[in-house]
């Protein structure tokens, strides 16, 4: 159990203590894809949307999102985020709407967690909004891009 660190010597779940980690700049960027069909997508993308505008209600909702990370994830440290930007966009080739979220903050741990919380939200209301013109989207791709700071160093993708 010594190469996971949210066990203790017993074998049970425990929050890491970062107290004596160095403070750092830190920032991760995650993505995620919501297929959807041909009308849904059109919908989407004239703002048909019974509920309103998709793009701008799960932009909102991932910063939400990001900001929850803790409440969600049992063994997330509360962090003091300086930024969270997430970026929506329509792949027509792909029928499909794509989201990043990149999170930054000063800190002794990573924010992968509160990006990936953060596109997973935004595809989740994607599909919350969409769901009574269309039940069979999928929501794909889940994934770290990259990441930046901390003893682990930087991370980047390279398969996206």
């Amino acid at each position: 159990m010594s190469d996971f660190t949210h066990f203790n010597d017993q074998g049970r779940a425990r929050m890491v203590d970062v107290g004596e980690k160095n403070i750092t700049r830190r920032t991760a960027t995650a993505m995620a894809r919501v297929f959807v069909n041909e009308n849904t997508f059109s919908l989407i993308q004239s703002g048909g949307m019974k509920k309103g505008d998709v793009l701008t209600v799960a932009q909102v909702a991932g910063v939400m999102g990001a900001k929850h990370t803790p409440d969600l994830i049992p063994m997330c440290h509360p962090i003091v985020m300086d930024g969270i930007d997430l970026k929506l966009s329509l792949n027509r080739e792909k029928l499909c709407v794509e989201i990043s979220a990149t999170v930054s903050c000063d800190g002794r741990t990573g924010v992968e967690m509160e990006a990936l919380t953060a596109v997973a939200t935004a595809a989740l209301t994607v599909y919350d909004m969409c769901k009574a013109v269309q039940k069979d989207m999928v929501i794909s791709d889940i994934c770290l891009l990259e990441k930046t700071g901390g003893v682990h160093g930087d991370f980047r993708r390279k398969d996206v």
